[in-house]
């Protein structure tokens, strides 16, 4: 019974990482896609980071959460926050900035 613990511990942060990679993943791959849709102009306007600026930080960290598959934790966790502080700052003041009626 007590050898049993440790196999069961494996399996448990088996799943925990692969949930966490899958999050982190959705998160920064939604940012990245409405970042691209999303017109230029609407950025200065705010006066936030250019559009080429989130595109490559979220991208950049999107690719090595890719190709990492996670391992690089820190990364992983830069690219989220970069992705959240994205969607939940400037989403919402390009969507001010269109009156509502923008592509999300």
């Amino acid at each position: 019974m007590a050898t049993a613990a440790p196999i069961f511990f494996l399996d448990v942060r088996f799943y925990l990482d692969i949930t966490i990679l899958f999050v982190s993943l959705a998160v920064q791959a939604v940012a990245l896609i409405h970042c691209l849709t999303q017109r230029g102009a609407g950025f200065q306007a705010l006066g936030t980071l250019p559009k080429g600026a989130w595109a490559a930080i979220i991208g950049v960290c999107l690719a090595i959460t890719l190709l990492g598959q996670g391992g690089l934790l820190i990364i992983t966790m830069i690219g989220v926050a970069a992705a959240l502080v994205y969607m939940l700052d400037v989403r919402p003041g390009l969507k001010d900035l269109s009156d509502g009626k923008g592509f999300w």
